[in-house]
Parts: C-alpha cells; structure tokens; sequence
C-alpha cells in the first residue's frame, strides 16, 4: 500500500515541476499541498452566475430596496428639502442656462427632468441632478462653437444632441460597471479644474454684472478680464443692480453664518434663511425691475432683461442627432464627459462620506446616462451633480433621493405659473447669482497649503492646470491636469527603487499615560521586563530611508544573503530598475565563487573588470560570496510575463556569477495565486537546482510555519482534552526539540478560556500554512530569512 507521502508525489505528477518531489515529512501535523489555479478557474470566476444576474438587474433600481419601508418621518424631511432645492434651483438654472448660450427656460427644463429621474437610479440621498456652472459653461462653448460651423443649427438642438451622446455613453460605462474610472482623476486635478473653470466663468460673468457691452467672452479667461477692466468706463445702470445683488448675497450668508455661531439654538432657522437668499434676491430685483419698467415701453427698458420665457414645455421632441452635429463638438466631447463624471461622483462620494453612507459609482454613472438621455426629449441640455444645491440638499435635513420629485413639482409650478415674473428678472442680477454660487468652487489658500504639506508634487499639478485653464480654455485645462496626473502616477511607477533590507532585535515597552515604563523605574528593570514574547526580529532598510532611527545598527542577516523588498508593485514598467539595482549591489558587495571559472580573456564580455590573468594576478577579496536572494512581496499583487522573464534573466546572471554554489530565491508574502502560479512557471518556490541523487535531505533544509488547527470540534480540542484527561503533557516534536515553556500558549482553563489552544502546542492537531511543494514560498519575510540562513550555513 503507497505511503502518504507517495501518494502525494503521484498527485503532484501533472505539475510542471519535478521539484516537486521535495516534500518534506514532518511529524505531528498534517502535510498541505498548495494547488495552482487554473485558467478554467479563472473564466469559473468571472462567469456571472444567474444570482449574480439576478442581483445585477435589482441593483439598476436601488430604490426596489427602501420604497417599502418609506414612512411619515422621511416624507417630512424630504418635504422640507425638495421645497428648499426647488426655491434655490429655478433661479439657478435659469442663470446656468444664460452660461450655456440658451434661453433661460432650457435651464428649467434640465433641472426639472434631472431630479425627477434621478431618484429613480440613486445610491445618493443628496445628490441634486440638474444645470451646474461648469458644464454650462462648456455647454455654451460648444454651442458657439456649432454656430461657426453650422449656421443653420440652432443652439439648443446642439446642446440636446451632446446630451444624448454624453448620456450614452456614461451610460454604457455604468452597465457595464466602470465606475472605478473615475479614480483615475486624482483630488488635484479636480480642485485644479474647479478652481480654473470658477475663475474662467467669473471673469465672463462680470461684464454683464457690470453692464459692459461687446466683450467677447469666448477670449480666454485672462484676455477677457484685460479686455473688461477697458470696458469698466462703458459700464450701464446695470451694474448698480449686479454688484448690489452680489454684495447682498454675501451680507445675508455671512450675517446668517455669525447668528448661527451666535445663537446655536436657531442655526437651522438661519441655514433656511441663507439658503432662500438668492431667491429671496431674484425676487426683490425683479420687483425692483419691474417698478422701474413696467410704465416703459419694451423697446425703452432702463435694465437689460431675460424678456419672454414661453409656459410650459415648448420645446420638447424627439431630439435631433446625425453626423454633422457630432462633428460639431466631437472634439469637445472627452471633456464634457469628463466634467460630468468627475463633478458628479466626487460630490456623491464626499457627501456619502459626511453622512455615513456609500454610493456606487458605476450605478450613479448609470444614473447621469439615463438622465442625460430621456431629458433632451423636454429640451434639456447636459446635466450633472450641483455641489452648491447638494450641500443645500443635505443641510436641510433630506432623508431619501424622493426629495428630487418634491423638487421637481416646484420647478414645474415655476414652468407653468410664474413664467410672466420672470420676463423682468434682471440679467445683472442673474450674473450676480452665477458669481456668487461660483465663488464657492475656487480651492481657497489653506487647501493648498495642505496639499503642499501632504504632496508638493501635486500642487504644481494643481497650478498647471488652473494656469492652463486661465490662459487658455477648460477643455485644455481639464487635459492638462488628467495627463499630468498620469503621467506623475507613471514616473512614480517607472522610478519606483525598492530598498535592502537589515535585521534588528525589537522589544515592545508599554508606558504610563506619564510617559514612564509602567511599573518600572530602573533599566535593569526594564531590560527584565522585556520577556521572549516580546522580543522578535524586525527588519528595516539598510538605509533608513525610511525615517527609522538612524542609531540602530542593521546587519544583513547572513553574509551573502540579501533581503529586498519592493516599493510598488512588480511589473513591467518597474522591473529592470528594481533587478538592476539589486544586482548592482551584489556585484558591489560580494565576489565570485570561484574567479577561475570566469573562463578565457576572449569568451569574456567586454566590461568584465576580471583581472586579465586570474592566476597570475591574485586578488586579496574579503568579501563573502552570494549565497541567497530573499524578495519581500508584500507590496506586490500580480506580476506579468516582462517581470518573470526579467526574474529569470537576473537569476542565470547570478548564477554563473555564484557557480558552482547555488544561489537560493526566497519569497516572503506572495498572497495572490496567479503570482504564484507565475513564478512556479519561472522555475522560483523551489530548490534549484534539483538536489542531485547522491544528496540527502540533511544537506538542506526546509522551515515553514504551522498553525492550530483549533475550534471546539477540533482535532487540537480533542487532543487537549485527551493530554488533560491522561494528566500528561506530550512534546512539541515538529523538529524533535522539546518546546520551551512561554506564555504564548496559555493552559487550559486560563484566560485564554476554554477554546485557547493548549499550553504545549505538540498536543494540538498542526498544520502547514502554505503548501510544502514549494517550500521556498513563505509565509512571512522571517521564516523566509531563517529558510535562506540555514541553508547558507550548510
């Protein structure tokens, strides 16, 4: 009958490895043998099972999940918040519409169909859907745009034809959940191109605040504020009404702001009034207006008007898109998408953060795409998250996305009762509001510093791209940050240089909240404290890089055997630098094992610094010869065919530079199967050579670690209960040593209580962490460096 071991052997036979064979046998406790995962597993994985279909059509209506348990408390709140969204949004959109190149009442069309449908396809209680200053504002530059190109268009028919295609395609990019793409845009670049499209939009906005006439804003942003601080002489009565409104928004939020402060007791009153203050500022100014022109006639008004806004859904129908529209803004259309997304999830993901929730990324992209698309059939443009509404929205106390039907009720009121008010709504005043809420986007001073605290790099990221935004356009603007971004993110990837790594003896010391060693006074006292459970080996760079005390004198653990651990990741871009400056240090620091080999002055390579003749130019080198090589993987996930390959050039180098010895590679915390399915293909995890027949196992050995099996039902249990029934204590017989007596296995029946594993481990059922067939892969970086010291010292 075949043994355990043999019939582990014929198990093993399809691997790839004969090395295999060399499986340790070990008493008390059970062998492991680690199987490789296979490509069929692979498909198996990412083949969605009819649950996971199941579950992926519930998820596409995340409101499937709470519309049951709605109840009086949440429709209140969300009362309170929809009306308050609703005050804030008319006048808004109305205003964003104005950035957009279109009539006023497009605005209203797109805030009403963005938070009506929204709701539907939420993960975010806060977020608001609808117009917001940057999107209009790129909006209104493709729709100038399309007017060079095609005349005969008409500006919304345009703006409708970019909803539907940026609506489509974020659409498509969350069906098939590529929410994550929105991490690629890093915090920055979003504050830069916030921060670059507020000032871009302000600088438009103040010759209509001003009154100023033929300022072509369509100028970059620095020529357009030259070309308005010329015009400033040619201002009109409007400015009086444009920089009054804007001063009296900033009065009523800062007096709110300072009663809040002082009479906590009435914040929310004061909140509520801050936040009805541009309506509250819409209204007076149109009352003001209309006092004014009203006895005038139409053609003699002393302030420059929105006019006539037609009632009702004038403009809805089937959309126009053909291939000489998309033309038009093709060009243009990565960055619309682009600020759609990136305004929209950051918000939802800060607000989820504030309010202790989680949003989905790829549902909500799920969410602007459907919005974007149904939405131009009312005549709405473009639409994404408000960040001013949404921070609006959650103050007042909103409980579930239904809010945005509330929301949408008070805009359609405003669509079919109020639409005659709104012909005297001052456009000075409309800027005054488009100012004021974009004042709020611009990354104030102490942002940046903290960014320069956490990572100066990426505040000059953050100057490039408001910079570019300023000088240039948004749309090169937002290019400019991504690619930078990137490109950072690449160099840091590409330059990446892992360290070597040094052996230190570390105690753990637990003080007094005083700073004293608890119960200790004397270091006599403190150096007895430290007990064997607290003292372990630690290993920190040779170089202290990073940030280790300098004092601690580090060693290499053997000599010839070197500790390396990557800094970021494995792969192709990284690898060469990472294995050339390994070897640059072990060309550096050892010599070869034997000099003679090296072969004739001609067979050579011809930077060899070999002395010409070996034998007759001796050379005095102290220097140990290469014995192993441990890689730490902790910082590596996955590692492709560039990598391996690189791997296996490096360790053919190393080995005719070490012949005749061998050189052993150790891998410490190699946690993902695929990487160690690639490096078992590169011939790594075990002995290579192969042993030859004439050697026995007593010339190398194999460490790994074990653990107790435990649980009540255990075989450890049961051996426990067996050792105390018996009154007997059995031994610690892994290696045939007796274990010694430590705390680290308290006995039965102490605190541990009465699952803690026994005091003496031997009793206990054991078994290998990792499999035995590839012993050289280890659980931690000290059981690979013992592995590498015992062996060396064969």
């Amino acid at each position: 009958m075949p043994t355990i071991k043999e019939r582990l052997q014929s198990a093993l036979k399809p691997q790839h490895y004969d090395a295999d064979d060399d499986i340790p046998s070990i008493s008390n406790a059970d062998l492991f043998i680690e199987r490789e995962p296979t490509v069929g597993e692979f498909f198996r994985e990412i083949t969605p099972s009819l649950h996971d279909v199941v579950r992926y059509i519930i998820n596409l209506f995340p409101f499937l999940q709470w519309i049951g348990k709605y109840n009086g408390t949440w429709l209140i709140g969300d009362l309170v918040a929809g009306i308050t969204v609703g005050a804030v949004v008319v006048p808004q959109s109305m205003a964003y519409a104005q950035l957009a190149q279109l009539p006023v009442e497009f605005g209203l069309y797109s805030s009403f169909m963005g938070v009506l449908i929204y709701w539907f396809f939420a993960t975010s209680k806060d977020i608001t859907i609808g117009p917001v200053a940057v999107m209009s504002q790129v909006t209104g530059n493709i729709v100038l745009h399309a007017k060079d190109v095609l005349p005969h268009v008409e500006g919304h028919v345009v703006a409708s034809a970019l909803a539907i295609i940026c609506g489509a395609i974020i659409l498509f990019m969350g069906l098939v959940r590529l929410g994550w793409v929105v991490e690629v845009i890093p915090l920055p670049a979003i504050c830069a191109f916030m921060t670059g499209s507020g000032v871009n939009i302000i600088a438009g906005q103040v010759s209509k605040l001003m009154g100023i006439p033929k300022i072509n804003t369509r100028n970059a942003p620095y020529q357009v504020i030259i070309d308005t601080l010329k015009g400033l002489p040619l201002s009109t009565i409007d400015a009086a009404l444009g920089l009054t409104s804007l001063a009296m928004l900033y009065i009523i939020r800062s007096f709110c702001t300072y009663m809040a402060k002082r009479q906590p007791h009435r914040a929310k009153m004061y909140f509520f009034i801050s936040t009805l203050r541009t309506a509250f500022v819409i209204l007076l100014y149109t009352a003001i207006s209309a006092a004014v022109n009203v006895p005038r006639h139409k053609k003699h008004l002393k302030f420059s008007l929105i006019k006539d806004v037609p009632r009702g859904f004038q403009h809805a129908a089937p959309p126009t898109v053909n291939s000489e529209i998309i033309k038009a803004f093709a060009s243009e259309l990565p960055a619309a998408i682009i600020v759609m997304l990136i305004e929209h999830i950051s918000i939802s993901k800060s607000f989820g953060r504030v309010n202790n929730y989680v949003i989905d990324p790829s549902q909500e992209l799920v969410a602007i795409g459907v919005t974007n698309l149904l939405g131009p059939f009312l005549g709405a443009y473009p639409a994404t998250g408000s960040f001013s509404r949404t921070a609006i929205k959650s103050k007042a106390g909103v409980r579930t996305p239904f809010a945005g039907v509330i929301t949408a009720i008070v805009v359609l009121l405003a669509v079919y009762a109020l639409t005659s008010v709104f012909y005297y709504i001052p456009n000075a005043a409309l800027a005054g509001v488009i100012i004021h809420a974009v004042g709020d986007v611009i990354t104030p001073p102490t942002v940046i510093l903290q960014f320069w605290r956490v990572s100066p790099l990426e505040v000059i990221i953050f100057l490039a791209g408001v910079l570019v935004t300023v000088f240039t356009t948004i749309e090169n603007g937002i290019y400019t940050t991504v690619c930078v971004s990137f490109a950072v993110v690449l160099w840091r990837l590409f330059l990446s240089r892992g360290r070597f790594l040094g052996v230190a003896r570390i105690r753990t010391v637990v003080t007094s909240p005083n700073g004293s060693v608890t119960g200790l006074g004397k270091e006599e006292d403190l150096l007895a404290a430290d007990s064997e459970k607290t003292l372990r080996t630690g290993f920190l760079p040779l170089d202290h890089e990073d940030g280790s005390n300098p004092r601690i004198d580090l060693q290499r653990p053997y000599p010839g055997v070197y500790v390396y651990r990557f800094a970021e990741g494995f792969n192709y871009p990284n690898a060469t630098r990472y294995l050339n400056h390994l070897t640059e240090t072990i060309f550096k620091e050892t010599r070869r094992t034997d000099i003679t080999l090296v072969g004739k002055v001609g067979d050579r390579a011809w930077n060899d610094p070999t002395p010409r003749n070996v034998e007759k130019e001796p050379v005095d080198d102290s220097r140990p010869i290469l014995k192993a090589i441990v890689l730490d993987f902790s910082t590596v996930n996955h590692i492709d065919v560039t990598a391996a390959q690189a791997l296996i050039d490096v360790r053919n180098q190393l080995d005719r530079y070490a012949a005749p010895g061998v050189v052993d590679w150790h891998f410490a915390h190699v946690e993902n199967r695929w990487t160690k399915r690639a490096l078992a293909a590169a011939g790594f995890g075990y002995r290579t050579p192969k042993p030859s027949a004439g050697e026995t196992a007593g010339h190398w050995r194999t460490i790994f670690s074990i653990a107790d099996l435990g649980g009540a039902d255990s075989a450890a249990k049961a051996a426990e209960l067996e050792e105390k029934a018996a009154g007997t204590r059995g031994s610690y017989d892994v290696e045939g040593k007796a274990a010694p007596d430590s705390e680290i296995w308290p006995a039965s029946g102490s605190e541990g209580g009465n699952d803690a594993p026994p005091k003496n481990p031997g009793s206990a059922r054991l078994v290998a962490v990792h499999g035995l067939n590839r012993p050289y892969f280890h659980f931690d970086l000290q059981e690979a460096v013992e592995a590498a010291v015992a062996n060396a010292e064969r």
